[in-house]
């Protein structure tokens, strides 16, 4: 029974580990942003995207306009075996890619209804991951096939004050759909190491809402605030293993899970100055409430008590950004951008699963207008990661060694039509 109830609890937790590290969530809004490192992204509104990032810039944007862009992330993530406190052996622990590849599309509309008042909407996403491990991975309690998809559907309004100052609000709806595979791994127990010992799915649906102010001290000069509230989620859904019941395992039998976990709220402040007619520099930080996430605990039905918490005890990270654009012609401009993306884990809490660690952005993208109803917007960018050591401990006890490395190469394409 008690190893039942700690697999569960534990794939409930890497669902939740996975939706909330630093590592996983998503900047991926629009080409226009990536190609300058997202810098200055709450203040330029050079497009519809103006909407994932700060509704009160939808004032910018002076006739109605259609945006989609797509985005593609190819993570460059290994793990490398350091110890095993079972004797397994150190090099069945390395992998060289453990994220795959992924696509992530996004859509804006931004509708003037007057001189002051703007509607836009959006669906984006804040937070995504995908990790998969071999399903006779050694350590595969720890880490196996897990999957967190979240899709933000924003609706949002601009009101300007005075010529120098908007305002705007937004409601968000946000469906998350999470699913995990571990499995038992080496253990001194004469079962397969592939023997599924945990499977959930689970999905829920929440609200949340948005706040943002653009302040223009002239047509050069501009800043934007911006704040996304917090989104309270609860995963529910189906838990099974094939462990036998000899040991408290299920042998297939389906379970109701849940886990209430807490989407942190964002805030941000960018500024962007038009230095000459052509070049124009800009910059941003954000800052994500990561201090809100302390502990997880995991509960099954039939339990009035959690059957698993677990301190994080995570801290406030910061992302700071830097970028610049230059019109290279009346129909293309282009940019760059560098980033510094802070993790809020620490070394106590580290995961193969969510192999967290600060990270460098190098952005670098164009645009190309050919007339005034048509935008075509480019941009790559490189992440390039640290390199961490840790230590982790399975349900059984045993404690496994890895060092940890991730990169990522990113490009997104966008298409936006002023109508």
């Amino acid at each position: 029974m008690l190893i039942r109830k700690t697999l569960i609890a534990s794939s409930l937790m890497m669902v939740c580990a996975n939706a909330t590290a630093g590592a996983f969530q998503l900047n991926e809004h629009s080409a226009s942003g990536l190609g300058r490192a997202f810098a200055g992204d709450a203040a330029i509104a050079d497009d519809a995207s103006i909407v994932a990032r700060n509704p009160a810039g939808m004032s910018k944007i002076k006739d109605a306009q259609i945006s989609g862009v797509v985005s593609y992330i190819a993570p460059d993530v290994s793990i490398s075996g350091l110890s095993a406190s079972n004797g397994s052996d150190i090099k069945s622990l390395n992998d060289n890619s453990i994220a795959p590849s992924a696509v992530i599309p996004a859509g804006y509309f931004v509708l003037p209804i007057d001189e002051r008042l703007t509607l836009g909407g959006g669906a984006f996403s804040n937070y995504g991951l995908s990790t998969e491990l071999n399903d006779d991975y050694n350590a595969g309690q720890l880490a196996g096939e897990t999957s967190l998809t979240t899709v933000n559907f924003n609706l949002s309004a601009a009101y300007k004050i005075t010529e120098q100052l908007s305002l705007g609000a937004g409601l968000n709806l946000v469906y998350a759909d999470a699913s995990l595979v571990r499995h038992f791994g080496e253990t001194a127990f004469n079962l397969p190491n592939e023997l599924e010992a945990a499977n959930l799915e689970g999905d829920d649906i929440a609200f949340g809402w948005n706040i943002g102010a653009l302040y223009e001290v002239n047509h050069d000069h501009r800043f934007g605030l911006s704040y996304r509230s917090q989104v309270e989620l609860d995963l529910e859904g189906d838990y099974s293993n094939q462990l036998p019941t000899m040991i408290g395992g299920l042998q297939g039998k389906v379970l109701p899970g849940e886990l209430a976990i807490t989407l942190p709220d964002i805030a941000e402040f960018s500024g962007y100055h038009a230095l000459t007619p052509a070049l124009a520099i800009h910059y941003s930080v954000q800052w994500t409430d990561w201090s809100d996430f302390q502990e997880l605990a995991a509960y099954v039905e039939g339990k009035e008590d959690a059957v698993f918490s677990k301190t994080e005890d995570f801290s406030d990270a910061y992302r700071v950004s830097l970028g610049a654009s230059y019109q290279l012609t009346p129909t293309m401009m282009i940019r760059a951008g560098i980033a510094n993306d802070a993790t809020p884990t620490n070394s106590a809490h580290k995961s193969i699963s969510i192999p967290d660690s600060d990270r460098i952005w190098y952005s670098t993208g164009l645009s190309y207008s050919p007339n005034k109803q048509h935008k075509i917007d480019f941009a790559v960018t490189f992440i390039d990661g640290e390199s961490v050591s840790f230590e982790e401990r399975d349900d059984l006890g045993q404690t496994w060694g890895f060092e940890s490395h991730g990169d990522a190469s990113l490009a997104a394409v966008q298409y936006s039509y002023t109508f």
